[in-house]
């Protein structure tokens, strides 16, 4: 494995690196004020992306997408997190990959407009009794003469405001999840309230209500019973992705902020980056970074290679978000009373900090998976060379 940079990848990556400080990061601060990102800002984000060919990142070229490498998208997401969540769904999409299963009529209609960011969609599986057990849904599908009729609830669902569809994922069988493609605004389809959060202003969360909802045949994404597959699938890259790479970016970012507040402060007479405690904090992050940076790479590389990283992913899961979680809690400790207060970004980035340990599957289910992979396979789960 070679993960130096090629030209190309550089010349992405400073692209990416200019669109976020020069667009981004200037309205992060009122995103956080205000709580909400205007409309008609989203819109010219989106068409300036568009244009230098940043939207849809992860989608084949031959639909208008990216066409970037596992490798390659992660190497981005890291640039991602660099900012913040909304800014980032607002400029570069959030087009999931099980739309990659549409067919016929459904390619014209839900995937090629999402593509080329003519339609927003978020995915919806989490249930108020089923959040990391996927396989524990209550949302049900029954099928008809004239397709299927849903009913049940979802919540937590990110930029369900903004979507205007849903991927949603639904018992179809005792034993038997399958994935609908549900338009907002379909009869007895309702958005309910926006769940506000400690962290991530701006990108709302929101309640979605399933009332004898009817749904074409065409509606069905994949087979019938494949939806457990898909949402799994899915959330394996977003959990790289969106969790570990930007984890890392995150983490990195902080990290710049504290090495440079170390040699600025001065305390005693001297630098507090001088102080043995300080440089602790310091050395403990970079060698915690550069660690979960190596496990995405990994992890991204074996998806590249054709091989199965789910496990890889689960650690990296873990290690990355909890990386985070000790890089920032380490960043508001070095900044004192200023990191705990709002007129700098160090505490707001201590909330956001603090999700990623629960979405997408919690560190203890991750552990739990990685400790019953470990039993079942033995050691060699943890060997590079095999």
């Amino acid at each position: 494995m070679d993960f130096a940079l090629n030209d190309e990848q550089r010349m992405l990556l400073d692209t990416v690196r200019r669109f976020i400080d020069d667009e981004l990061r200037p309205l992060e601060d009122q995103v956080e004020e205000t709580g909400i990102l205007a409309r008609e800002t989203a819109l010219a984000l989106h068409e300036k992306a568009k244009s230098l060919g940043l939207y849809a990142l992860n989608m084949p070229v031959e639909l208008g997408g990216g066409g970037l490498s596992a490798v390659d998208r992660i190497l981005c997401e890291e640039q991602f997190g660099h900012t913040t969540d909304i800014l980032i769904r607002r400029a570069f999409g959030n087009v999931y990959e099980p739309l990659l299963e549409c067919r016929g009529e459904q390619v014209e209609r839900w995937l090629m407009p999402t593509v080329h960011g003519r339609r927003t969609c978020s995915i919806a599986i989490t249930e108020p009794g089923a959040g990391s057990d996927a396989q524990g849904i209550k949302t049900h599908a029954r099928k008809t003469d004239r397709g299927w009729v849903l009913n049940g609830a979802k919540h937590f669902i990110s930029d369900g405001e903004w979507s205007d569809f849903f991927l949603v994922s639904a018992k179809t069988g005792e034993q038997q999840i399958s994935m609908f493609m549900v338009d907002k605004g379909l009869p007895g389809f309702g958005v309910g309230k926006d769940q506000k959060m400690m962290g991530l202003r701006g990108t709302s969360h929101v309640e979605l209500f399933f009332d004898d909802v009817p749904l074409e045949p065409a509606a069905l994404l994949g087979a019938e019973g494949q939806g457990f597959r898909l949402a799994m699938g899915a959330l394996n890259v977003v959990r790289l992705a969106q969790v570990g790479a930007r984890a890392v970016g995150k983490s990195s970012h902080v990290l710049a902020l504290m090495t440079d507040y170390a040699n600025q402060r001065r305390q005693f007479g001297q630098k507090i980056g001088a102080f043995q405690m300080i440089q602790q904090m310091l050395a403990d992050s970079v060698i915690e970074i550069n660690a979960a940076r190596l496990m995405v790479l990994r992890a991204a590389w074996m998806l590249d290679a054709g091989l199965d990283a789910r496990d890889w992913i689960s650690m990296v899961k873990v290690h990355a978000a909890e990386t985070l979680g000790r890089v920032v809690d380490r960043g508001v400790q070095l900044f004192g009373g200023m990191g705990f207060c709002k007129e700098l970004p160090i505490e707001r980035y201590y909330r956001d900090a603090r999700i990623y340990r629960i979405f997408d599957g919690t560190s203890e289910i991750h552990r739990s998976v990685i400790a019953r992979s470990v039993m079942k396979k033995g050691a060699a789960l943890h060997d590079l060379h095999r």
